[in-house]
């Protein structure tokens, strides 16, 4: 059989398939068959090598309308199915009820944020990001950590390739924001931080921290009580108080660690306080002068104030949540209570 037969035979074939297809799925079926990658016509243009050299015009421009022949086909028979599912569509009583979808909102995590940067954004701090990959630099040299620190050791600490890791706490903005900009500075920032943590009630490998930190002329540790009790009144309510306890961070000196009474039980003991009375929120202290000299700020002539915590934990401690894993899962029936 001659090549231009053949041609000839896909066309009459092809023609003959494409008008009889009845749905959508019949005629995409058709189109690959003649026109997709391993198709009759592909083939055809694959196939013009081997013919005799004198036919080869005829067989060229006869594919070449073959295959405008064949898309205009499919085009056409297209649009007829469109219309009629527009008909159908139309021919609906639109005065039924629809499909109920279901809305959406703010995940708790989020939520808890979004409010605590709001606070203190009323007091003049402006929200700021930073990276999640962070060099050792960053994450604890310019924090005055030292290489023999536990922090520092593959079990508190996620390592990835060219000595980067996922970091450890949102502290690192201090350091990226006092290298660009000159006191006063008033900085908060929200993210996620990563721990090699066993995944229990109470701990995640991942979880979220807001970072804060004022830097001035003459800031006193009478200034980050000042900022916190507002913080906490804010958001736990006014009858909240607060207790200061001594701690050790290497980054702030003091260093303090922050208590707020219960707001559940008032102070008097229950499950969410395991009847103590008090509920750990976060870290605080005095911004060491060691750190300043990181960002080559004179420790001589400013001071500051920093904070940290969880967002994870302030959450759980608002809500009554007491198993951490509950905000990861994503289980709706969960979700739809907050």
């Amino acid at each position: 059989m001659k090549f231009i037969d053949k041609l000839k035979d896909i066309e009459r074939i092809a023609i003959k398939e494409i008008s009889d297809s009845s749905n959508i799925e019949e005629l995409e079926n058709a189109k690959v068959r003649y026109l997709g990658r391993k198709g009759a016509v592909t083939d055809a243009i694959k196939g013009i090598k081997n013919v005799p050299k004198k036919d080869k015009p005829e067989a060229g421009m006869f594919i070449n309308k073959l295959k405008q022949k064949i898309t205009v086909l499919l085009e056409e028979r297209e649009k007829d199915f469109r219309s009629k599912e527009t008909t159908i569509f139309e021919n609906n009583d639109i005065t039924l009820p629809g499909i109920k979808r279901e809305l959406g909102h703010s995940h708790p995590l989020i939520k808890t944020t979004q409010e605590i940067i709001e606070i203190f954004g009323k007091m003049g701090f402006k929200a700021v990001e930073s990276p999640e990959i962070e060099t050792e630099y960053y994450n604890f040299e310019a924090l005055n950590i030292p290489k023999n620190h536990p922090s520092r050791e593959t079990f508190h600490t996620f390592y990835i390739e060219n000595g980067n890791l996922l970091r450890s706490q949102t502290s690192t903005s201090q350091i990226r924001v006092m290298e660009k900009e000159k006191p006063p500075i008033q900085v908060i920032h929200a993210g996620k931080v990563y721990r090699p943590d066993a995944v229990d009630a109470s701990h995640s490998f991942m979880f979220y921290q807001i970072e804060g930190f004022m830097v001035d002329k003459g800031i006193q540790f009478s200034d980050l009580k000042g900022v916190l009790e507002r913080f906490a009144k804010e958001y736990f309510g006014d009858s909240v108080k607060m207790r200061f306890r001594p701690h050790f961070f290497p980054f702030t000196e003091p260093s303090a660690e922050v208590d707020i009474s219960c707001f559940i039980c008032g102070g008097k003991g229950c499950r969410v306080c395991s009847h103590k009375g008090w509920l750990e929120v976060l870290g605080s202290g005095m911004i060491n002068p060691r750190v300043f000299e990181f960002v080559k700020i004179d420790p001589a002539i400013y001071t500051g104030f920093a904070f940290g915590m969880g967002v994870d934990r302030i959450c759980m401690l608002k809500y009554g949540i007491d198993d951490i894993r509950l905000l990861y899962e994503n289980d709706v029936r969960f979700l739809r209570q907050f």
